[in-house]
């Protein structure tokens, strides 16, 4: 008995017709018909009734029909077993994230994973959320950290809240404390401070931004459009403030003033998103499972 002829037979009883059958699973209708043939001399009993325009199950097809679903639906399991035990071995996984989290929070992710999988291939898309999920949407990208809540109009996606993290402000030494020397600043201390501010599109400085005006005040910029290690070299030169993640200035807080916000002071939302229409691959899920146990 071969695992081929198992897969015309199932043919040829759910079409219920030989040409249709043949068809299904490519093959021409004469080759079918041998190896059905060939089957049920092999199990010495006729699967099929043949009268013209009418094809039946015989009580032996009957018998044999789930025993042969069975085995065709575990041999696949077993074909995606061992094809996803080789992505684990080769490959490759597209990783979105934005700035502030590729320097804080995955450089220790990304080494475990790849002394874990060294033959997995890391991409890692650096950007704000909104291009991030952009690129999710077409495709570009396996998994992407964004900062919730999602843009309006956003694709359908699957969101695992991820953490919830602090901002604080981060100052050079040698100028004056913001704040006045307290042990926290307040949203209202920046009214008056040169901000060194982030580039367009960066969830920070929407945040930031949005935090000021609802203090009562249009924030002043001494430096824009920066990325976040260019946002952290002009603090350290005494150009002025900027908000951070904590996680960023913990890593980064050499040559910095780290200075906590005052109550209720800010906060970010992390999740881990992918397409809701597309499972990632296995190598995605691996890191997305990494990610999530941290």
């Amino acid at each position: 008995m071969q695992f081929q002829q198992l897969q015309y037979f199932v043919a040829v009883a759910e079409t219920r017709h030989f040409t249709r059958a043949a068809e299904l699973v490519h093959v021409a209708q004469p080759s079918l018909s041998q190896q059905i043939k060939a089957l049920e001399r092999e199990l010495g009993a006729d699967l099929f009734l043949r009268a013209r325009g009418n094809i039946t199950l015989t009580d032996a097809g009957e018998a044999l029909l789930p025993l042969a679903r069975r085995i065709l639906a575990d041999a696949d399991t077993a074909r995606h077993e061992v094809q996803e035990l080789v992505q684990l071995r080769s490959g490759r996984v597209r990783l979105g994230a934005t700035p502030s989290l590729c320097t804080g929070l995955l450089p220790d992710v990304l080494r475990s994973f790849h002394d874990r999988y060294p033959g997995i291939q890391l991409l890692i898309e650096e950007s704000g959320s909104h291009d991030l999920v952009r690129e999710l949407a077409r495709g570009a990208l396996d998994l992407a950290l964004i900062v919730l809540p999602l843009p309006p109009a956003s694709p359908a996606l699957t969101t695992v809240e991820l953490l919830r993290e602090d901002l604080v402000v981060v100052s050079s030494p040698e100028a004056t404390a913001p704040g006045r020397g307290r042990g926290g600043v307040k949203i209202s201390d920046l009214e008056g401070e040169r901000l060194v501010m982030f580039r367009h599109g960066y969830d920070l400085r929407e945040l930031t931004v949005a935090a000021c005006r609802s203090a009562g005040f249009e924030p002043g910029f001494a430096v824009e459009g920066g990325e976040m290690d260019a946002v952290l070299g002009f603090v350290r030169s005494g150009l002025g403030v900027a908000v951070v993640p904590r996680m960023v200035a913990a890593r980064s807080g050499r040559g910095l003033r780290v200075t906590p916000l005052a109550r209720p002071g800010l906060h970010r939302t992390i999740a881990l998103a992918h397409r809701s229409d597309v499972a990632p691959p296995r190598a995605a899920r691996e890191l997305q499972r990494m990610l999530l146990e941290r």
